[in-house]
C-alpha cells in the first residue's frame, strides 16, 4: 500500500527496486508536475463502505499523540530540540514544509534521519551484502508460495520496474511487497531525480551548514524487514496483491492523512483493507513489533546522546511517532517535556 503497505521504511523500497532495476532501460514518463494522480481511498470508503471507515478512524483517534507531526523537544539546561514525521515520498504537497518546520530545522545544530546515506550506490553496496535476506539461496522459490495467479501478478508488475519477471521468483516477500508498493509514477520520479522528503532535509540541513546524522544503517532495516516471520511476510503480499492495480491510490491516500495530520490511521487502514482481501490482523504483528516498536528504541538509544546536549532536529517516518511505543511517548518516558507545535 503505500502507505505503502509498509510505509515507514518506503524509501528503502524505491532505493532498493531502483538498485535492481538500474541496468534496465527506463520508460518515458509522464508525471503531471509535482505529484501523481491517485484516489483518497479512506474517502471513498466514507461513502462506499462507511462501517470500515468508522472502524479505522475510531481505531485512530484512540492513539495517543495522533495528530501531531511536529514536536518541541525539552529538558531543563539544554536547548530545544524537534521531532519531526516525514513519508518517504516525492510528492510536491508533502515536500512543501511549512514555516514552523522550516524554522525549527535552521535553530537546530544538528539533523538526525533515520538512515544518513540512502544514495543508490549506497543502497546498492548494502543490498549486494545481503542476498540471503533479500533473495532465496536454499532452493525455494516465491512462486511456490503464493498461488499462481498471486504469481502472475507479482511478474507483470515486477516488469513493469524493468527486472525479467522470472527474476521474480528469488525475491522474499518482504521486499516484493516493497517492490509492488511504489507506484510506476513515484518510480519514474525518483529516477528522474526528484528527492523524497527526507532527502529534501537532509539537503536543508547540509545547505545551513547542520551535521547529518542517521539513527541507523542500512543493514540494520533490512534486518528488521528480513525477521519479521515469514508467514506474515506472504500474507501481506498477498494483500498488498489485492490492490496491485490501486498503487497511486494507496499513495494518494498517505498523502491526505499526512495533510490531514491523520497518519496515525494508516495502519489501521492498511489492515482493514487486508481484512476486506481475506488476511486477517495477525499479518501485521510482526510488522508492527519489528518494524515500528524495535527500531524505536534502538533510534531512541542513537539519538538519546545527541538530545541530551540539544539542538537536535530529528526527522523520522510520521508511523513512528503516535502510540504507546511510539517517539513521543518514548521521551516522555526519559524526562523530556514533548509538546505538539503542529
Amino acid at each position: 500500500m503505500r502507505a505503502r503497505l509498509l510505509t515507514s521504511i518506503a524509501m528503502l523500497a524505491t532505493s532498493a527496486m531502483l538498485t535492481f532495476a538500474s541496468a534496465a532501460e527506463k520508460p518515458a514518463a509522464t508525471v503531471a508536475p509535482g505529484q501523481c494522480a491517485g484516489t483518497d481511498m479512506l474517502a471513498e470508503a466514507a461513502t462506499q463502505n462507511p462501517t470500515l471507515h468508522q472502524r479505522v478512524m475510531s481505531q485512530a483517534a484512540n492513539i495517543k499523540n495522533a495528530d501531531g507531526l511536529l514536536w518541541k523537544v525539552e529538558k531543563e539546561g539544554r536547548p530545544a530540540s524537534y521531532l519531526f514525521g516525514t513519508v518517504h515520498l516525492t510528492d510536491k504537497r508533502v515536500n512543501d514544509l511549512s514555516p514552523k518546520v522550516m524554522k525549527a530545522i535552521k535553530s537546530s545544530k544538528q539533523v538526525a534521519l533515520e538512515v544518513s546515506d540512502l544514495s543508490e550506490t549506497a543502497i546498492a553496496s548494502v543490498i549486494a551484502q545481503s542476498a540471503p535476506l533479500v533473495m532465496y539461496t536454499d532452493g525455494r522459490r516465491l512462486d511456490g508460495l503464493i498461488s499462481p495467479d498471486e504469481y502472475e501478478t507479482v511478474k507483470s508488475v515486477m516488469g513493469r520496474t524493468g527486472l525479467p519477471g522470472d527474476l521474480a521468483a528469488m525475491f522474499k516477500p518482504w521486499i516484493v511487497t516493497m517492490i509492488l508498493s511504489v507506484s510506476d509514477c513515484e518510480r519514474e520520479k525518483v529516477q528522474k531525480g526528484e528527492r523524497v522528503l527526507d532527502m529534501k532535509i537532509a539537503e536543508i540541513g547540509k545547505k545551513a551548514g547542520l551535521d547529518v546524522v542517521g539513527l541507523e544503517t542500512i543493514p540494520a532495516q533490512i534486518e528488521s524487514l528480513a525477521s519479521v516471520p515469514e508467514q506474515q511476510q506472504i500474507d501481506m503480499l498477498r494483500a498488498s496483491l489485492k490492490f496491485a492495480d490501486r498503487t497511486d491510490d494507496m499513495m494518494e491516500t498517505l498523502v491526505q492523512l499526512y495533510l490531514k495530520r491523520k497518519i496515525a490511521a494508516a495502519l489501521p487502514f492498511q489492515i482493514a483493507m487486508a481484512r476486506e482481501a481475506g488476511i486477517g490482523d495477525e499479518a501485521f504483528a510482526g510488522f508492527q513489533q519489528k518494524l515500528i516498536v524495535e527500531r524505536n528504541q534502538k533510534m531512541h538509544a542513537v539519538a538519546e546522546p545527541l538530545l541530551e546536549k540539544g539542538g537536535l532536529f530529528v526527522a523520522i517516518g510520521a508511523l513512528h511517532l503516535p502510540g504507546d511505543d511510539g517517539f513521543v511517548e518514548i521521551l516522555r518516558r526519559n524526562g523530556y517535556t514533548v509538546t505538539k507545535v503542529e
